[in-house]
């Protein structure tokens, strides 16, 4: 029996994907569930299970091969499997080699299969023939070449977009390459520029003294991490010093739906994170309903999955507010690009010892700065400054503002 794989739907919205990377050869044999290929959406990369066990053929019930880098529509049929095939024996050979190739193909789809009939050489760096004719023709030696495939393949689009280097006096490489661009990857970038295009963004900045946190976790950390599995990071503080500020300053945890203003009574943080297929934007929901435990918990939970790729559309959708951390990659400001529909981003930045003013005397103090980036279409200059204010005063008195005066309960310790 002849099993056709078709691409399942990752969300409503989205309605084609993009063959990331096949994970698995023509004519293997694959067991049911094992991932088969990753496919790029606009939100996410996820993986291709097998729906069955069998011998596996790259191909669409019309012969045609998706190759990696190809957009598929949901729905439609990427590989079969043979299930009646069985297992062979400590091999993973090609059970289709044995087939006699088809007279017919695709001008597109022909170069595909001599390409999965030279996977071994192409592994090692070799041009398929289609790639080699055209490097030949432009006098560009394939070596100098990066391949973009799988293994480290030279493709024909990688034949195609090779500038041929002209040399220097001191016979530097000034080759260069082209690559493309992730559909999750090129999402972002689509939705940066609408951003900036389609709202009224202003961004205003503070500072934050973070010793009194500091301190905190000098004193806490070992214990709160020995009883409760997670370490006592800085994602928690601010977390919920933003949800005690967008309880203050509704209108920043409010978008701009058509000509209404729709605000929320609950707070969903987005929280920037950068994964391997790029920016992802996972949300901790119900945050004001969270504990420092559960901030924490959440928040490695998310990271994890999304350095893994594992994480989904769902995980991913909606959010009130955002959260991003540029500190951890050593930034020490920015001005935060808004995540639309959402109407504020609070940035976090590297912390830094720095002389300050304190009681009329010179001290070194670790400071933050912060940056809020707004609409101003609903968000006032006076509502912004004091939201960010308010966060400032959250973080620099978190045993007052964010423990309620009993820091072992808030720790649950």
């Amino acid at each position: 029996m002849i099993l056709e794989m078709k691409v399942p739907s990752p969300g409503e919205s989205i309605t084609e994907v993009e063959i990331a990377e096949w994970l698995v050869q023509d004519g293997d044999y694959v067991e049911k569930d094992q991932a088969i290929a990753e496919v790029d959406s606009d939100k996410a990369t996820l993986e291709l299970p097998a729906e069955a066990s069998g011998i596996i053929k790259l191909e669409d019930t019309d012969g045609n091969r998706y190759e990696e880098g190809d957009a598929v529509v949901v729905g439609a049929v990427v590989c079969l499997i043979d299930t009646s095939a069985e297992k062979p024996e400590g091999s993973t050979e090609s059970a289709m080699s044995s087939e006699e190739p088809k007279k017919e193909e695709k001008p597109k789809k022909e170069e595909a299969k001599s390409a999965v009939s030279e996977t071994e050489t192409y592994a090692t760096g070799t041009p398929s023939p289609a790639a080699k004719k055209i490097l030949d023709e432009k006098g560009i030696d394939a070596k100098s070449i990066p391949g973009s495939g799988r293994d480290g393949r030279i493709t024909k689009d990688d034949a195609v977009n090779a500038v041929p280097s002209m040399g220097t006096p001191t016979g530097g490489n000034r080759g260069t390459s082209r690559s493309k661009m992730s559909m999750l990857r090129r999402k972002v970038a689509e939705r940066l520029v609408e951003a900036k295009n389609t709202t009224a963004m202003l961004t205003t900045f503070n500072e934050v003294d973070m010793s009194p946190i500091f301190d905190l976790r000098k004193q806490y950390k070992e214990d709160f991490k020995a009883k409760h599995g997670v370490s006592l990071g800085f994602m928690s503080f601010f977390t919920l010093a933003v949800v005690r500020a967008l309880k203050m300053y509704p209108a920043v945890n409010s978008m701009i739906d058509g000509k209404e203003m729709l605000s929320y009574d609950f707070v969903d943080v987005s929280i920037a994170v950068s994964g391997p297929k790029g920016l992802m934007v996972p949300v901790i929901r119900d945050a004001e309903n969270l504990s420092f435990r559960g901030v924490e918990s959440e928040v490695k939970r998310l990271a994890i999955r999304a350095r893994d790729g594992k994480i989904t559309v769902d995980e991913m959708t909606g959010g009130t507010f955002t959260i991003s951390n540029g500190g951890v990659f050593g930034s020490m400001l920015s001005t935060p690009i808004i995540n639309p529909p959402q109407s504020g981003i609070l940035g976090m930045h590297n912390i830094v010892e720095r002389p300050v003013a304190i009681g009329g005397k010179v001290e070194i103090r670790p400071i933050m700065y912060v940056a809020l980036s707004y609409d101003h279409r609903i968000i006032d200059g006076k509502e912004s400054v004091g939201f960010l204010v308010a966060v400032k005063e959250a973080l620099e008195n978190p045993v007052d503002l964010l423990m309620n005066n009993d820091i072992k309960k808030a720790l649950e310790m």
